[in-house]
């Protein structure tokens, strides 16, 4: 059984027990939330699909850790002109475990 569900702003497919890492998160460490925001359901083959979401349809995931990503390095140039910048960037994520989807 799997889900296509909307967290903060972008669209998952998720399983029970899955680790997901969204965009960060104002959520303790340790908590649930649950997301309504579920497109589309599929148990087993039998596929329910949203217009433009399912209603009642729920997914419950635990809060485990919010984690910094990868730096990402940032460097412009302009050839001839004596001009560069360098910037780096590290996006902040928030691990989530899913432990239940409704239907």
């Amino acid at each position: 059984m799997y889900a296509i569900v909307e967290i903060a702003g972008q669209q998952f497919k998720v399983q029970k027990d899955q680790k997901v890492f969204v965009h960060r998160l104002d959520a303790e460490t340790g908590s649930n939330m649950t997301f309504e925001n579920v497109l589309l359901v599929d148990n087993d083959g039998a596929i329910t699909l949203g217009a433009p979401v399912i209603a009642g349809a729920t997914v419950t995931a635990e809060v485990l850790d919010h984690v910094k990503g990868d730096k990402v390095i940032v460097f412009k140039k302009k050839r001839r002109k004596g001009y560069t910048v360098k910037n780096g960037h590290r996006q902040q994520f928030t691990a989530l475990k899913i432990t239940d989807i409704k239907a």
